[in-house]
């Protein structure tokens, strides 16, 4: 038989066989990879500096060691605009250094998942200064991107509120920033690039990425202020006589002088040995208690806030209550919706009135509450700036004239007291106040009255904690 018979022959059966069952089979598209499960969190930790996490170490301990839950840890910055407490080294050095100490201290707690973002740590007290310096669009798309590859099912973060305390404007700006994400992270049309398929999974310049949408599903705050008592501070005598502490039934308390059944230590000790890995910082605060034996100081409870929860719970129940391993939908959050005004007003500013429509914006709520009268903390001599807003919103245009209401010894330095308003906008208002030159510590409130054509419009309040060190 020709040679040329004999190919056609094979080449006849093997289209028979791709006509099998069998070969048919081996057309069908394999099934789609998994999200990598080596970074999935059961709660993401969203935070701004290195050494952030120290203050909810005792509460992490008892998830990471003894509940066996898998914690991711995003920080902000690298902390390179902070002081060095060990070295000579400052600015970006300082920075890699400060990652080195949050990778090793998080790892004595069993935490390996640790991010960290390209924001500068921005020292100051107003955590829109810090946005603008982050990039706040480019830094939300990189924390929505860690969203979706770590898909946590709770996510803890500092409180987006002004207290009196630290108050550091980085903190609130990572809590800002972890709040959108929260919401956007299972939102398509948010960073789409980041959830549109590679072209090639195995090839070189993918310019698309791959994830999925993720929804969290409870979001939880830890405060930096004066009544949240930890190793910083713990003075009763700095909580506000006007309201009641903030921390208080907001969400739920651990005790963290309880012991590990893991490390036979209590989380108290294990959040001091977490914090000694910061030298750099207060890394000393750890060593000394550890050293001493005195844990005193490390023995307050963790205290959180609910911010909210699309799975149900009781405010002060556990964090996972409710909390399954099935994936929920995309929750909605409300948006920025303008109120319908028709008169003058004096408002307060920056970043006060940013947050009364930020929180309404994602359904927080139940945050305006926690400091119903602005606060703001001066040392004795300082001068103290608060931002107020002249408001119209009526149809005509119209002068507002301030005038301040301060207590005996503080001198008002606002300039000028009278500020033309255009229908329908605000005339931003930089009102100045200085306190006494000295003093005992203590809580003042200060106020500005606002009036138009000689009629009374409204007054704006700020309630002060004033001592001779600036609040320490």
């Amino acid at each position: 038989m020709p040679k040329y018979l004999h190919l056609r022959t094979l080449l006849f059966l093997l289209f028979l066989l791709s006509l099998a069952p069998g070969a048919r089979a081996q057309s069908q598209a394999p099934a789609l990879l998994e999200p990598d499960d080596r970074y999935k969190a059961d709660m993401l930790l969203v935070v701004a500096h290195p050494d952030d996490d120290t203050v909810v170490a005792g509460y992490l301990a008892r998830l990471a060691l003894d509940e066996h839950k898998r914690i991711a840890v995003v920080f902000c910055t690298r902390g390179d605009g902070g002081g060095n407490n060990a070295g000579w080294e400052a600015g970006p050095a300082l920075g890699q250094i400060r990652e080195q100490e949050a990778q090793r201290a998080l790892s004595f707690l069993s935490i390996d998942n640790v991010w960290f973002l390209d924001g500068f740590d921005t020292p100051g007290q107003n955590p829109l200064r810090s946005l603008d310096r982050w990039g706040h669009g480019k830094t939300l798309g990189d924390l929505v991107r860690l969203f979706r590859i770590t898909r946590p099912e709770v996510v803890l973060t500092w409180l987006p509120d002004s207290v009196v305390g630290e108050n550091h404007g980085d903190h609130q700006a990572s809590s800002v920033l972890a709040t959108e994400a929260f919401d956007l992270a299972a939102d398509p049309t948010a960073f789409a690039e980041q959830v549109s398929a590679p072209r090639d999974r195995t090839g070189d310049s993918n310019l698309t990425e791959g994830l999925l949408p993720w929804q969290p599903k409870k979001l939880y705050f830890f405060s930096d202020a004066f009544e949240d008592f930890g190793p910083y501070w713990h003075d009763p005598a700095e909580a506000s006589p006007f309201r009641p502490n903030l921390m208080n039934g907001r969400g739920p308390s651990y005790d963290v002088t309880a012991i590990s059944p893991a490390r036979q230590k209590s989380y108290a000790r294990l959040a001091a040995g977490e914090q000694a890995f910061y030298s750099t910082q207060e890394g000393k605060l750890g060593l000394d208690a550890l050293n001493s034996g005195n844990l005193r100081d490390w023995e307050y409870p963790v205290r959180l806030i609910l911010g909210k929860s699309l799975v149900g719970g009781a405010v002060i129940g556990d964090v996972f209550e409710g909390v399954s391993a099935a994936a929920i939908p995309f929750a909605r959050a409300r948006g920025y919706e303008p109120e319908t005004r028709s008169s003058m007003a004096l408002e307060i500013g920056d970043p006060w009135h940013f947050y009364s429509i930020f929180w309404s914006a994602h359904n927080l709520e139940r945050l305006s509450g926690l400091i119903p009268v602005p606060e703001a903390t001066v040392s004795y001599g300082g001068q103290l700036a608060v931002a107020l807003r002249a408001c119209n919103w009526s149809a005509q245009p119209a002068v507002l004239e301030l005038a301040a209401m301060l207590p005996a010894g503080w001198t008002d330095k606002t300039s000028p007291a009278s500020y033309p308003v255009r229908p329908g906008e605000c005339y931003p208002v930089n009102a100045l106040a200085v306190a006494p030159p000295a003093g005992k510590a203590g809580w003042v409130e200060l106020g500005w009255r606002a009036s138009a054509a000689g009629k009374p419009v409204n007054t704006v309040r700020v309630r002060v904690w004033a001592t001779p060190d600036g609040g320490r």
